[in-house]
């Protein structure tokens, strides 16, 4: 077998996820750190990253209790922020194609996060990897892993951790954003300029004149309707 051929193995997930895990830990660490100092037990702040396991989310979530949202309202706007979560699994498996053993999607699919998605479409893009569920489980469980590990760390340590460092508690917000955004770029084409484009376009618009909520829904859905505009003029 040639050393260059693709992997797909547990541990090629894991070597993947890398620079995801080194991104989601000071993030994480940040959320952590957030959550103690808006009143919340470690224990706490370590059950929101163990269940809804959504960066930017999970900062909302953290505003919503401490501001005294109601419950129901609470969920529905987590739930309509993470509805593009719902997407991923099909759009990856419609990129491996039909043959693909998905018995155990059911489990990596939880770990489907922006980043996770992104990484996952630019390696098997490159074909640098063959899509294997022992590829997305060692990809999902790393990234996971530094996630939950991050914010343990962060709680424990206080909300006092970062108020003597203001750069870099403002730096930690941008990096979540910063990561999402170079692993775009390792997957962008010249046919995906005109949806992006109107994907930002929408998303910027609407976050200006409703909220961030409702901007990244705009952007979902004029991205997909781009896209799908875009496919069937290349198709004709």
């Amino acid at each position: 077998m040639s050393l260059h051929a693709p992997k797909s193995s547990f541990t090629a997930g894991l070597v993947t996820a890398l620079p995801i895990a080194l991104g989601y830990f000071p993030i994480a660490f940040s959320f952590g750190v957030a959550a103690t100092r808006a009143g919340l037990s470690g224990l706490e702040a370590f059950g929101l990253s163990l269940i809804i396991y959504a960066g930017a989310a999970q900062f909302l979530a953290l505003a919503l209790i401490t501001g005294g949202a109601p419950v129901l309202v609470s969920a529905f706007t987590l739930v309509a922020m993470n509805i593009r979560h719902v997407l991923y699994g099909p759009a990856l498996i419609k990129r491996v194609g039909p043959g693909a053993r998905t018995k155990h999607a059911w489990t990596w699919a939880f770990g489907l996060t922006d980043e996770v998605f992104g990484a996952a479409l630019g390696v098997l893009a490159r074909g640098k990897v063959v899509f294997s569920e022992a590829f997305m489980f060692g990809l999902g469980l790393a990234a996971y892993g530094s996630w939950l590990s991050g914010t343990a760390l962060g709680a424990y340590a206080g909300g006092a951790a970062l108020q003597t460092y203001p750069v870099i508690d403002a730096a930690l917000g941008f990096m979540l954003p910063a990561l999402f955004l170079a692993l775009l770029l390792s997957i962008l084409s010249r046919l995906q300029l005109p949806v992006i484009a109107v994907a930002m376009l929408a998303t910027v618009a609407v976050t200006l004149a409703w909220s961030g909520t409702a901007g990244i829904l705009a952007g979902m859905v004029a991205g997909a309707l781009a896209g799908l505009l875009v496919r069937r003029k290349d198709a004709v």
